[in-house]
């Protein structure tokens, strides 16, 4: 069968990172039609759009993408274009698998987590009111006058919904992925004890979600609480659900326990498309010399393959990937014991030393 994927290359360092991996996702012997589209800084100085509509008809058509790094214009009035993306096909899972693989230098070796993050809502709903504005002022009032609840002067608000619906299809795609992913427990971690109202909604959904499906262990940690745990017994922890805020700042945790960002892919999953991508920036500093890790980016296609239900061949990439890196040779700079050591390679080397140990 030949799948129908959108592929960005991005900007900065990631065509060179995208390069690297689309090579190696062919060399499973999986058959792709590739629609190459653009997304990112260089499209934006060449259109005045970073994202443009065709990227995103090619999106709507395939209903899977794989996206390097790319960069949102400073000061051009356009958003995000992760952000973007994930409002535009509703991508409200966000998948981050933090594994420590046998030659990465860290302090949590037997680090296996998966973070599934909540993407639409919370704090990142983007319900905000400026400080000193009209409107800001407006709900201040209406805080004090109808509801009691003073607020200082001087102060910008922030909204955070969390719905029965949002939190429902988050959590059971999360008991989805650990069932799917053959994972053995569910951990939903939250701050109920404070926010009863919204992150307790979120526990209570947990909880009901829970209970269709008694094969996986399900428990619940309050956030600070979990940060603990995490650092001091990671092999406690397997796959953990999470709000859009506490998601976002625990899967870079993890990525920290794992050897950093250049080990950390991502998916987003939605109801009408998937967008696989490398969790780091597109690093412009780097552009053009072929010296930055692809390994976030090929263990996302990873991830995408499972999507696919390729499963043997996402088996086989992932673990000529983590073989690579336990021989530690031909690996790139920060994969090596010391970042100046020069038996590093770069990323398309990589990538050949990745292709020859699947063959």
């Amino acid at each position: 069968m030949t799948h129908r994927v959108t592929f960005i290359p991005g900007d900065g360092t990631g065509p060179e990172i995208a390069e690297a991996t689309r090579r190696v996702l062919e060399a499973t012997g999986v058959e792709f039609d590739w629609d190459f589209q653009d997304a990112g800084i260089d499209v934006y100085e060449a259109e005045g759009n970073p994202l443009p509509e065709r990227t995103l008809e090619s999106i709507r058509a395939r209903g899977v993408a794989i996206k390097g790094p790319t960069t949102t214009p400073v000061a051009s009035g356009h958003r995000s274009i992760n952000v973007a993306l994930r409002q535009e096909f509703d991508l409200y899972a966000c998948i981050r698998p933090c594994k420590a693989y046998e030659g990465v230098r860290t302090r949590f070796p037997e680090t296996d987590i998966v973070i599934v993050r909540e993407n639409t809502e919370d704090l990142y709903a983007g319900i905000e009111f400026e400080r000193g504005s009209a409107d800001v002022e407006r709900l201040r009032a209406f805080l004090a006058d109808e509801l009691g609840a003073s607020t200082r002067d001087g102060s910008g608000i922030s909204i955070k919904p969390i719905s029965e619906y949002g939190s429902e299809r988050i959590v059971e795609a999360a008991f989805t992925y650990a069932k799917d992913n053959g994972r053995r427990k569910v951990t939903a971690a939250h701050k109920a004890n404070i926010m009863k109202f919204s992150d307790g909604l979120f526990l209570e959904v947990a909880r009901r979600v829970a209970e269709r499906h008694p094969e996986i262990e399900f428990e619940d940690r309050i956030i600070d609480n979990l940060c603990n745990q995490i650092v001091s017994r990671p092999e406690e922890y397997d796959v953990i659900v999470l709000p859009n805020l506490y998601g976002d700042i625990v899967s870079d945790l993890g990525a920290g326990m794992i050897g950093g960002l250049g080990l950390a892919p991502g998916g987003n999953i939605g109801t009408t498309g998937a967008i696989f991508e490398a969790t780091h920036g597109s690093a412009p500093k780097y552009k053009g010399q072929n010296k930055v890790n692809p390994t976030a980016l090929m263990l996302s296609g990873v991830l995408m393959l499972r999507q696919l239900d390729e499963t043997d061949a996402a088996d086989r990439m992932e673990a000529a990937i983590a073989e690579v890196i336990r021989r530690g040779e031909k690996v790139t700079y920060d994969l090596k014991p010391t970042r100046d050591d020069p038996s590093a390679v770069g990323t398309s080397e990589f990538a050949d030393a990745v292709i020859e140990e699947m063959r």
